[in-house]
């Protein structure tokens, strides 16, 4: 892990408990991932907004060709 800074933060027993079961990991492990999920949250809100307005140039059926 690069450069990591310890923490102490109050949360909800219900909250971390119930985002422990979603995870099935640790306090911490499930600490880092709502972060890592919030952090990303602007950049997924930005992929949202551009819906629609992306032109692609190949059909359907071109995309599909490209994977094989």
């Amino acid at each position: 892990m690069e450069n990591a800074k310890k923490i102490t933060v109050e949360v909800s027993e219900d909250l971390l408990r119930s985002a422990q079961v979603q995870t099935g990991k640790g306090i911490s492990e499930t600490v880092r991932r709502g972060l890592k999920l919030l952090a990303a949250a602007q950049s997924y809100k930005q992929l949202r907004e551009m819906k629609g307005k992306t032109k692609f140039f190949k059909t359907y059926d071109e995309l599909k060709h490209d994977r094989q």
